[in-house]
């Protein structure tokens, strides 16, 4: 189930907690009100504050992790390793 993506208002962190486990970079930029582009930045130097898996050439952000960053202001305490620092298996 696809959840609309809408660029006129924020989602809450109500909302937030009942998306799937893991979330594209684009609804993680919605929630945190930022643009995607600064977070796939983040991503290749592995400062973004929350918790990312690749699936394919595809990289999602874990839900929970935002969450965890959205109520304790805490960033992850294992976040990933920058994009540069992964070696292709």
């Amino acid at each position: 189930m696809a959840i609309p993506v809408s660029a006129e208002s924020e989602p809450t962190l109500d909302e937030i907690k009942t998306w799937p486990a893991t979330i594209s970079v684009t609804r993680c930029a919605l929630a945190l009100g930022c643009g995607k582009s600064a977070l796939y930045d983040q991503i290749k130097r592995g400062e973004l504050p929350v918790r990312t898996i690749r699936v394919g050439r595809r990289t999602a952000v874990v839900t929970a992790s935002l969450v965890r960053l959205l109520e304790t202001g805490s960033p992850d305490p294992q976040p990933p390793a920058p994009a540069s620092a992964l070696v292709a298996a």
